[in-house]
């Protein structure tokens, strides 16, 4: 097993500037309004629109030194240059407006308060957002690590013979953080060329770009905070084709009441994942074969693997023999874990080694169910959508072919045996109930609501990855969740939310007993 030590972020990607989410944008934006008004309904002097226009150049230089440039508001920015050079002309030459043919000067208007409307639509439907707030009390530290597993040839690759690599990121409690915060998407200018969002969309790559300056509130190898000897560690697992930086705030929140979070990046499962020597990754395991049990089982185990090396190494990180912040400060006594989606299933899988308190799964079905049931404290979180098929397929439920024909399903076969496997996977929640986990879904969630995903853009809701709930408020209701899981199992302490409904969060729907109920008629697994 070979290690290469705690990796730095390059110079020229560390640095965001500004804050997200500032206000110039629209600001400026406004300000175009304005001398699209003027321009329109006062021509009696020169005077108001050269100062309009030079109130948007002013607002345009602010905006351009603290959000950086955005390819949404191409139109306000060659807009504002315009106008100000005929106004500034205009004034010089001592000349009158000039006043265009009226069907001419209607059509010129109605273009540009179009193109204004598109640029505050693209401004709306891609914000330059903001990370939600940790609410603990540790300000926030992260280090990230390329590790090499020389006991797994990496099955995945183009070119077979390597090892397994994976870069995994620490979140910890931090003191005397200084400097400029870490990025959310670090090696933005790789990322974003294969990002998939913009492909989902059907859009060019470019309008992601405001994304390398979308700052977190953790700051590289930041020192580690003293309040405590040791802190309890958690792994986090992103979704199938996605990246770690995906589940950002999630890492924060938890980091910032006291965990050591280790995010892994499921190599060639991920989007993209850059390596400290400029090699990047890309999606090379494939969902939709995921209909063969085999193939699917297969890549999980590797996940499960990545998993199991992953807390190997946290072993290593802790007694110092990888050199980083957190030696000594890791209680390897108090380990959870979670995930969304796939990553999901993998956390599940993973609580069968011994190593692992407790776990919940986002949103995820499971792998490998085979076998017996985790024996671990465990908290299954999923949509409704999610909870009514794991449902129907715990009462046994028959579809109709009119219910196949509105979900869009065309071959009844193929659905009943996926159907089945379903239903094998509901012995698993069966278990967890019975063995006091707890089962819940969350009202109006869709199934990116679990990431950061749905901070991104707002069409993600109008296509149905995410559903009606605001963002802020599944963001809130799933790290308070979280929190309260981990902090009952791994610190003993808390444990409220998790215990049953409770009016601050009307949209949690708690559904263990359901199962526990078929719990009872089939006895011991």
């Amino acid at each position: 097993m070979k290690i290469i030590g705690a990796v730095r972020l390059p110079q020229n990607q560390s640095k965001i500037r500004g804050k997200a989410m500032s206000g110039y944008e629209w600001l400026l934006l406004g300000s175009n309004v304005g001398l699209l008004a003027l321009s329109i309904l006062w021509r009696r002097s020169n005077t108001p629109l050269l100062a309009m226009s030079g109130i948007s150049l002013l607002l345009l230089l602010v905006h351009l030194f603290v959000d950086g440039w955005r390819i949404q508001l191409l139109f306000p920015y060659v807009y504002t240059l315009v106008i100000l050079a005929l106004s500034i002309y205009r004034s010089l030459r001592r000349r009158p407006l000039r006043v265009l043919h009226k069907g001419w000067a209607a059509g010129g208007y109605s273009l540009i308060a179009l193109l204004l409307a598109v640029s505050g639509a693209l401004l709306y439907l891609f914000p330059l957002f903001k990370l939600p707030e940790p609410t603990g009390a540790f300000a926030l530290g992260t280090q990230t690590f390329h590790l090499i597993d020389d006991s797994r040839e990496e099955r995945f690759a183009e070119t077979p013979g390597g090892k397994r690599q994976l870069m995994i990121q620490l979140w910890y409690p931090a003191q005397q953080t200084s400097g400029r915060p870490y990025p959310f998407m670090p090696d933005a200018d790789r990322l974003l060329a294969v990002e998939p969002i913009s492909s989902k969309l059907g859009l060019s790559k470019i309008f992601m770009s405001y994304l390398k300056r979308v700052p977190t509130h953790a700051y590289e190898n930041a020192e580690a905070a003293r309040a405590s000897e040791t802190y309890p560690g958690v792994l986090l697992n992103h979704g199938f084709g996605m990246s770690r930086l995906h589940h950002t705030s999630q890492a924060e929140h938890l980091a910032s009441h006291g965990y050591i979070v280790a995010a892994i990046d499921h190599t060639y499962s991920t989007f993209g994942t850059v390596f400290p020597d400029g090699t990047m990754t890309t999606l090379r395991t494939y969902q939709e074969q995921f209909s063969d049990t085999a193939y699917r089982d297969s890549v999980g185990k590797v996940w499960t693997d990545d998993i199991v090396f992953t807390l190997d190494q946290l072993e290593r990180i802790h007694s110092g023999d990888i050199p980083s912040r957190l030696r000594g400060k890791l209680d390897l006594s108090r380990i959870g874990i979670f995930g969304h989606s796939f990553g999901g299933a993998a956390s599940y899988d993973a609580t069968y080694d011994p190593r692992i308190i407790a776990g919940m799964n986002l949103d995820g079905s499971l792998y490998r169910y085979d076998q017996p049931g985790s024996s671990k404290p465990f908290m299954f979180m999923m949509t409704e959508q999610s909870f009514d098929l794991y449902s129907r397929a715990r009462q046994g439920a028959v579809y109709s072919d009119r219910e196949l024909e509105e979900m869009g399903i065309v071959d009844r076969e193929s659905f009943e045996e996926a159907f089945r496997e379903v239903q094998a996977e509901v012995r698993h929640l069966v278990h967890t109930a019975r063995q006091g986990g707890q089962i819940v879904y969350i009202d109006h969630t869709g199934h990116y609501n679990f990431t950061d995903l749905q901070l991104l853009t707002p069409l993600f809701r109008y296509i149905g990855l995410t559903g009606e709930i605001d963002p802020s408020r599944a963001v809130s209701i799933i790290n308070a969740y979280t929190l309260d899981f981990f902090d009952k199992y791994l610190k003993h302490e808390g444990g409220r939310l998790v215990e049953g409904a409770v009016s601050d969060y009307p949209e949690v729907k708690f559904v263990t007993g359901q199962f526990a109920e078929d719990s009872r008629k089939s006895g011991s697994w």
